[in-house]
């Protein structure tokens, strides 16, 4: 085809010459208009002899005409239809002539590359007959528009093979590229190479009659991918062949979502550091039983609490931020470093003996050191560090990374800002406390720690008065174990909660069963010892629910807790403290003098009775009276009762009695006795 005639005047621009070229290439007619956007509206600006013979119009008054005036039966939005930036239309529509005739064409509108102007071919319908066909097709061209070129959801048709027959505004704007350059097989130029064969399988099984589905990557005009899921179900066209239809849906946004959703759940907030989660993952991915090289090195900043207490949280949080940056920059490519939580961090290296691994803690204890500036204050950070290197002996990653755990211990220990490598024998003795916490757990489930009764005397007839619970365990391997090893071990472990409750209930439970067995003689207290962890807000209510449920008066209880416990938050335990006195339970402090003590504190806590500690009463026999008598005297003038632990001899009692001691418990007077033989001694002292 030859290209259309231009008018000598007036003289025309390239993209105006570019514009008629590119959508004569397609036509058969000389009707020629280009439409452009002059101040936000469509108008006419070039046109060919062609039209201003259909259209009656001088040159210059066609030149500035609004599209909306040639086509009159298009409202302002319609005529956005016909004007796309994506794509050719096709519209039956009367045009206006100068006379104010309505002439039937079609009308054939071309956006240009550029997508700044647009190529108007107009075509005269010549009788009814092709008028109501070019009607006909207009109106399904339409429908279709409506169904499926407005949809959101980007929309590919092909009536036979690979080959698009359509392709909707939505996908258009996906890729960035118009209709034109997408029909045919140009679509699959939009797919990532790398992609393409899947794409290419699931239609071809398409075209044999079933459906498909396929992940790919769309890559856009500008060079930038989207992730997309590409549905195909089957088409056929009689007459035609096997095609298939092909709906997209974009998860680029929804994946990148997900990443940050992974990203967060596997890394720490403040430092952007893998998080314990990612540790434990990236540790037991790389552990095999019976291997060797992999080597964990746990970090823990010394006195980070000071820069806190000090500076403030917001310096301590910009203190950890720069430990992980210098973290980062210090290992050696490929180890990963991770934040354990708080002020821990823990390095992970592969394919290092155990002397790659000290040196590399070296370089970051020297990293460390270099001074970071916080709150107008140089901070030099040290930290301890724990080294652990793969043995025979490590069966799971998890016991690498606690192996390390306890190496930074034994740093701690040993003086701070030190790498020490595991000790055996420490890994031993730790493991070995893991398994007895664990067993520890099991025997207070199964209520396995029993209760022993060491009755209390009055120190003016002798007469036993009341009982202390002992707890005790006798471990089915080990023996019997020391109160002062499980209670410190409950207490390291978080298991002094449910030690004490069990205690408590059991006392409750044993007093209650004496009395239906012993009536008036059975023991009218039971002193329970209280750790300084359970001297919290839910002490009172605990003592309440035990006394209620074992049908027992308050005054039946008293409640022993150590004078460092009372000092350590003497307002705190005031509080608590006078909760249970006011429910009418008895409070006395146990081992008193050993520790340090406030004596102002001490006159306002609400307390009956002071325990003066066994060492103290073991001196008398040195002819030592002298913080015995103290203490004793202390309590007198405060109007608080003594009770002295640990009378051994005929002696000692004779003379606690004669420096003015309330009480007195003590091997000399009666043994710890199971809860039977409690209710037996006390039923032969009654007769």
């Amino acid at each position: 085809m030859s290209a259309p005639t231009v008018p000598a005047e007036p003289l025309v621009s390239p993209d105006i010459v570019s514009s008629i070229f590119y959508g004569a290439a397609v036509s058969d007619t000389l009707v020629l208009l280009v439409a452009e956007m002059v101040g936000g509206t469509a108008r006419i600006t070039w046109c060919n002899e062609g039209a201003t013979q259909l259209l009656g119009y001088g040159l210059e008054d066609l030149r500035t005409l609004p599209v909306s005036a040639l086509v009159p039966t298009l409202r302002g939005g319609e005529v956005k239809l016909l004007l796309r930036r994506e794509r050719s239309a096709r519209m039956n529509l009367p045009v206006r002539t100068a006379s104010g005739a309505l002439v039937e064409v079609v009308v054939l509108c071309t956006p240009s590359p550029s997508g700044r102007m647009w190529t108007l071919r107009l075509v005269p319908a010549t009788n009814d007959s092709e008028r109501a066909l070019r009607a006909t097709a207009d109106a399904h061209e339409r429908r279709f528009a409506t169904l499926t070129e407005r949809s959101p959801v980007p929309t590919l048709l092909s009536e036979q093979g690979m080959r698009l027959a359509h392709v909707n505004d939505a996908f258009c704007s996906l890729v960035g590229l118009q209709a034109e350059q997408l029909l045919g097989t140009g679509w699959m130029a939009t797919v990532h190479p790398e992609d393409l064969d899947g794409v290419i399988e699931q239609v071809v099984a398409v075209l044999g009659g079933g459906d498909g589905e396929a992940t790919a990557r769309l890559v856009r005009e500008d060079g930038t991918e989207r992730t997309t899921v590409i549905r195909f179900a089957h088409l056929f066209t009689p007459g035609v062949g096997a095609g298939f239809v092909g709906t997209i849906e974009d998860i680029t946004d929804r994946l990148a979502f997900e990443a940050r959703l992974a990203h967060q759940a596997n890394h720490d907030p403040l430092t952007g550091l893998p998080n314990r989660t990612l540790l434990a993952e990236h540790v037991a991915g790389r552990f095999t039983p019976g291997g060797s090289g992999l080597a964990c090195l746990f970090l823990d900043l010394d006195n980070f609490k000071v820069v806190n207490d000090s500076l403030g949280h917001a310096a301590g949080d910009e203190l950890l931020v720069e430990i992980a940056d210098r973290l980062r920059s210090t290992v050696r490519p490929g180890d990963l470093v991770a934040r354990f939580g708080g002020d821990e961090f823990v390095v992970v290296c592969e394919g290092v003996e155990e002397a790659d691994a000290v040196t590399v803690a070296e370089r970051i204890g020297a990293a460390l050191a270099e001074p970071v500036r916080l709150g107008g204050v140089d901070v030099r950070p040290h930290a301890s560090v724990g080294v652990t290197v793969q043995t025979d002996e490590h069966t799971a990653a998890e016991e690498l990374i606690r192996d390390c755990d306890i190496a930074m211990y034994q740093a701690k220990a040993g003086g701070k800002g030190r790498i020490t490598v595991l000790d055996q024998q420490a890994r031993a003795e730790a493991r070995d406390k893991l398994r007895l916490v664990a067993e520890l757990r099991t025997a207070i489930e199964r209520r396995d720690i029993t209760l022993l009764y060491q009755p209390i005397f009055s120190t003016a007839d002798r007469s036993s008065v009341a009982v202390e619970s002992l707890a005790r365990w006798e471990h089915a391997e080990r023996g019997a174990i020391s109160p002062a090893t499980f209670v410190a071990l409950a207490e390291e472990s978080g298991l002094i909660g449910p030690l004490g409750l069990l205690v408590l209930d059991e006392t409750c439970r044993q007093l209650a069963e004496w009395d239906a067995e012993l009536g008036a003689a059975a023991p009218q207290r039971a002193n329970v010892n209280v750790s300084a962890l359970q001297l919290d807000g839910n002490l009172h209510p605990q003592v309440v629910a035990a006394l209620a449920r074992h049908r027992l008066h308050p005054s039946r209880l008293s409640i022993e807790i150590t004078e460092s416990a009372l000092m350590k938050d003497p307002a705190s335990a005031r509080a608590v403290l006078t909760q249970l006195r006011d429910l009418g339970v008895q409070l006395a402090i146990d081992d008193f003098g050993t520790g340090y003590s406030s004596l102002a504190h001490l006159r306002h806590l609400p307390v009956d009775c002071l325990k003066v500690d066994r060492s103290f009463v073991a001196e008398l026999g040195q002819g030592h009276t002298e913080i015995a008598s103290a203490v004793i005297a202390l309590a007198e003038n405060l109007g608080l009762t003594t009770v002295a632990e640990g009378v051994e001899t005929a002696e000692q009692a004779e003379q606690l009695a004669a420096l003015g001691a309330g009480f007195l418990q003590g091997f000399s007077l009666a043994q710890p006795m199971t809860g039977e033989r409690t209710a037996a001694w006390f039923a032969a002292r009654a007769r």
